[in-house]
């Protein structure tokens, strides 16, 4: 048992029923705590009773190093599925963290593009994926989440994950020019809705970096919620040197230190997370 374990218990009732719920975390500016969130917010989740799925779509690979998995453990990859020569239940990987899997990535994940040109179903290569392990599990075996973390860009990869999914996460770290890129990948979800996937939508931005003693932050954080009202968390990720030291020693943040403000923090996200999907499911009307 581990000290995630000894601490949140399994609790049953927070599972929700039916399909994988599958959210991207996607951002095209690099630094904004994508990847961090990513594992963080996978391991709070499954802290409370989820049955997590991680899939890097991210070439660096860094949520797979994050999470402890050697480079040698890759043989099997995200790019292998999406070029179609394994199933994504062969890129699986288990975690240290109890029902915390990820289907790793490699460098090779940098070329895909070209690989597969100009490919009828290139977009849709995860969707497939994803639906093929879906329905090749036992009952009580399945995901109920699955996050996928997307490159700091807008290309192939982050298309396929926009069409795969059913919402997008969106860290957006407080800095000066936060709102402008927002307003970049607002621009392609809408795209990615009128193309490939009519039933996205963004299911949250969480703000990271937060610092209460900085002008800047409390400023940057009052514009993106008078800009996107309800679809803000109430949940803020603060700058915490736990958070930047876990990486470094393949450990998510709850693994590294529980009780520190970034742990703390990403659990109450994953409350959030559970509590806004049960919203969502009351009245699907309303998720747009």
């Amino acid at each position: 048992m581990t000290v995630i374990d000894q601490e949140y218990q399994e609790d049953s009732s927070k599972t929700l029923p039916g399909h994988p719920r599958i959210l991207a975390l996607a951002n095209q500016k690099g630094g904004v705590g994508k990847t961090t969130t990513a594992i963080n917010l996978g391991t709070a989740l499954a802290a409370i009773g989820e049955r997590v799925l991680i899939v890097d779509l991210d070439p660096q690979g860094n949520a797979s190093t994050g999470l402890g998995i050697d480079r040698r453990d890759r043989a099997c990859s995200t790019y292998d599925v999406l070029i179609g020569e394994a199933p994504l239940r062969d890129a699986v990987v288990v975690t240290a963290v109890p029902r915390l899997h990820i289907a790793a990535s490699t460098m090779d994940l940098s070329g895909l593009e070209l690989e597969l040109g100009s490919a009828r179903d290139r977009a849709f290569r995860l969707r497939d994926a994803i639906g093929e392990l879906n329905n090749n599990v036992s009952p009580g075996s399945d995901y109920t989440y699955v996050l996928i973390d997307c490159p700091p860009s807008l290309n192939l990869l982050t298309v396929n994950a926009m069409a795969a999914s059913d919402a997008i996460l969106v860290p957006l770290q407080c800095e000066f020019f936060a709102l402008e890129g927002l307003s970049q990948l607002l621009q392609t979800v809408e795209q990615v809705r009128s193309t490939l996937n009519p039933n996205l939508t963004i299911h949250g931005i969480v703000m990271t970096m937060f610092d209460a003693r900085n002008n800047l932050s409390n400023q940057v954080v009052a514009d993106v919620r008078e800009f996107m009202g309800s679809k803000v968390y109430d949940t803020m990720i603060p700058r915490n040197v736990r958070i930047s030291e876990a990486p470094s020693y393949g450990k998510p943040v709850l693994v590294y230190d529980l009780k520190c403000a970034g742990s703390e923090a990403y659990l109450r996200l994953a409350t959030e997370v559970i509590q806004r999907e049960r919203d969502i499911r009351a009245a699907p009307g309303d998720a747009a």
